[in-house]
């Protein structure tokens, strides 16, 4: 190896860092197969949950993952997310669930107050829903510390009542990294194990572990629309209003989502390596740069959280 391939002193630092979340998330996976009766992984196709799988890949072998993947789907999700999300589940020959909000809304148990709303906040129906169905007691989930104060002050093992709530002020310690799993019948866990990385560790990683990802996520051609600071995407269901403008920008998505909500940032990043050195740059958290339902206090995290959202 010549003096251009060897690794510096901060790729030694980056790389001993990466490998102790790694270890980390690993040994939550584990835990969580080992405590649990019926868990199963929440897998939107994004590149947290991809993250998640590849580490459950490390942590038990391809094929072998001991609990089914889930999804709950708006029925506005891009098409390039859902479709990676069949092909990486067929790749690792894992059981996807998929369980749709659009199911809810005719049973009557989701009921929209116009047929334009947005209907990611109403996945916490269609997943309590699919808790009950198939009797869940743990969900792994994607969501990390750095993205939202609301998710900052989660536990990696945090308790859902019967009723599928959140109750911030009744979180049990987490000490040492011991983790308190008894459950009382109908109460379930919600299982973060990345809570502790970054947008950039993920984005380290992913450009380490050589993980693949849905086209979004790199630069594009879109046309979008200024908004209150955001550019949406211009599409049927967010439709230009009167006065605005159509640009063809070259853009990427930082997180992915339902149509109605996210937007993406103007971005040249093509590849992982380029993604991180934006990244290093950015001064705004990656949802409060892309994503329209986090602007107002009626739609605030913490507010679904109790309600039984991710």
């Amino acid at each position: 190896m010549n003096a251009m391939t060897e690794p510096t002193h901060f790729d030694r630092l980056s790389n001993q860092h990466l490998d102790a979340l790694e270890e980390e998330t690993i040994f939550i996976l584990r835990e969580v197969a080992a405590a649990f009766e019926r868990p199963a992984l929440l897998f939107s196709g994004g590149k947290d949950s991809l993250v998640m799988l590849k580490c459950a890949e490390k942590a038990f072998g391809v094929g072998r993952i001991p609990y089914p993947l889930l999804m709950i789907d708006t029925g506005h999700n891009f098409h390039e997310v859902t479709d990676f999300r069949d092909f990486r589940a067929k790749e690792l020959g894992a059981d996807l669930i998929v369980r749709s909000v659009e199911d809810s809304m005719a049973r009557g148990t989701v009921r929209l107050a116009h047929p334009g709303e947005s209907r990611n906040v109403h996945q916490s129906v269609t997943l309590l829903e699919a808790i009950d169905e198939f009797r869940f007691d743990a969900l792994i989930g994607g969501a990390r510390r750095d993205e939202e104060k609301a998710r900052a002050k989660e536990r990696i093992f945090s308790h859902r009542d019967s009723f599928g709530q959140w109750q911030p002020k009744a979180q049990r310690p987490e000490l040492w990294t011991l983790f308190n799993t008894r459950l009382q019948p109908g109460e379930h866990f919600r299982v973060f194990p990345i809570s502790n990385w970054t947008e950039l560790d993920v984005w380290q990683y992913i450009e380490r572990e050589k993980i693949a990802l849905p086209s979004l996520y790199y630069t594009h051609k879109r046309d979008v629309v200024e908004r209150k600071g955001l550019l949406v995407p211009v599409t049927e269901l967010t439709p230009p209003k009167e006065g605005e403008t159509i640009e063809s920008r070259d853009v990427r998505f930082r997180t992915v989502g339902d149509i109605t909500c996210t937007c993406p940032v103007e971005s040249l990043a093509a590849t992982a390596a380029d993604i991180v050195i934006e990244t290093l740059a950015a001064d705004v958290s990656e949802r409060g740069a892309t994503r329209m339902d986090d602007k107002t206090s009626e739609a605030s995290m913490e507010k679904r959280k109790k309600d039984g959202y991710f």
